[in-house]
């Protein structure tokens, strides 16, 4: 829902279709036409961006939950705090909301630009054993050439904040100072941009503020490229099918 308490559109239309489908958004049926939901027992924390709140995940989340996950969509102050710190603040946070949701088994990860930095950062210094898989939505894994360039542009540091400059590919960049992480993963990258200004310092194809090959992280599991924007990837119905598809199969494919 969104926060005037009314459907998103496009989840409207797609719960439209399955109505008439008898097929959810994300969801998969089996042979008797029963949505085969995921068991209970794992929990799924979202992650938001850069100058984003965990409304920009609401839709994502109650996709998830219709797949029988339990989320904890964290909001955390992106633009207030460097990712040294910003790391525990949001991570932690997810972590203790999926354990005190009672017997948890796994805990994934969804995240979103920013977001994937944070997990990145948090689990190359600490360990989890419910740990289960992670996927990233547009992540500067590789830092952007965007963060660079609009650097110097006043108003920069008031919109993004400390770790806006540290997603970029300079001394400074937090991304390529990490190694590859140690957990189960996987990229959806986006190809369409709404920012011609941006996209013009990004290589194509890019989302206005990620080139596709920024987004690549060594010892991904899998990696799909859709036509989405930077700004809405986490909105759309084929990457709800897709996040699905890797938290209960790791494999976007599905089984």
């Amino acid at each position: 829902m969104s926060p005037d308490g009314y459907l998103h559109p496009k989840l409207a239309v797609a719960l439209l279709l399955g109505l008439l489908t008898g097929v959810l958004p994300g969801c998969s049926q089996g042979s008797d036409g029963a949505v085969a939901n995921r068991v209970t027992g794992e929990c799924v924390v979202l992650l938001h961006g850069l100058a984003r709140s965990s409304l920009s995940m609401e839709l994502m989340q109650e996709s998830l939950e219709a797949n029988g996950f339990r989320v904890a969509n964290i909001d955390y102050p992106s633009r207030d705090y460097p990712i040294e710190e910003l790391a525990p603040m949001a991570v932690g946070a997810g972590i203790e909301q999926c354990q005190d949701g009672g017997d948890t088994q796994a805990i994934h990860f969804v995240t979103h630009s920013l977001g994937a930095i944070l997990v990145r950062f948090y689990f190359a210094g600490n360990e989890l054993d419910e740990l289960g898989r992670v996927v990233m939505l547009g992540p500067p894994n590789q830092g952007s050439n965007a963060a660079d360039a609009m650097r110097d542009v006043p108003g920069f540091d008031w919109l993004n904040g400390p770790a806006g400059y540290q997603l970029g590919k300079g001394e400074e960049s937090i991304p390529r100072r990490l190694g590859p992480p140690d957990f189960e993963f996987a990229v959806i990258a986006g190809n369409r941009s709404i920012d011609p200004v941006t996209s013009r310092v990004l290589d194509d194809p890019d989302d206005g503020r990620v080139s596709v090959a920024d987004t690549r992280l060594e010892g991904m599991r899998d990696f799909r490229v859709v036509a989405v924007s930077h700004a809405f990837i986490m909105q759309e119905a084929e990457v709800f099918s897709l996040v699905r598809n890797f938290l209960v199969h790791g494999s976007f494919d599905g089984p």
